[in-house]
C-alpha cells in the first residue's frame, strides 16, 4: 500500500465500527476516508471521501484503481487491519452471511 496513515479516529463502541482516517498519498496530497464495517454484509463500506480538499461523496474506486492498483474492499480492509491491531480490536465476522 502506497498511502500512509497519518491520523485516525476509531469508534469501536458503535453498532458497526466506524473509521475516520487521514492519509498521505504518494503525491503528497491528503486523502480522508470515513468508512465502516457492516456486520450484516461482512464488508467495509466507504461513507465519505475527500481527496486534496475535494469531496467525492462515497466514491473511492477511482483512487484505489489508479493509485493503489487494488479494489476498494482490499484497500479498506488493509487500513482497518492496521487500525484494529493498534487498538487491539477484533471484528466478529458472521460466517453465515
Amino acid at each position: 500500500m502506497l498511502t500512509k496513515i497519518r491520523k485516525v479516529k476509531f469508534e469501536k463502541e458503535r453498532k458497526n465500527p466506524l473509521y475516520n482516517v487521514i492519509m498521505e498519498c504518494p503525491e503528497g496530497k491528503d486523502l480522508y476516508v470515513k468508512f465502516d464495517y457492516t456486520y450484516a454484509t461482512n464488508n467495509f463500506w466507504p461513507l465519505q471521501v475527500n481527496y486534496n480538499k475535494k469531496n467525492y461523496g462515497a466514491k473511492l474506486a477511482w483512487y484505489t484503481r489508479e493509485v493503489e492498483d487494488m479494489t476498494v474492499e482490499v484497500f479498506l480492509e488493509t487500513i482497518a487491519d492496521k487500525i484494529n491491531k493498534k487498538y487491539n480490536f477484533e471484528l466478529k465476522r458472521n460466517e453465515y452471511s
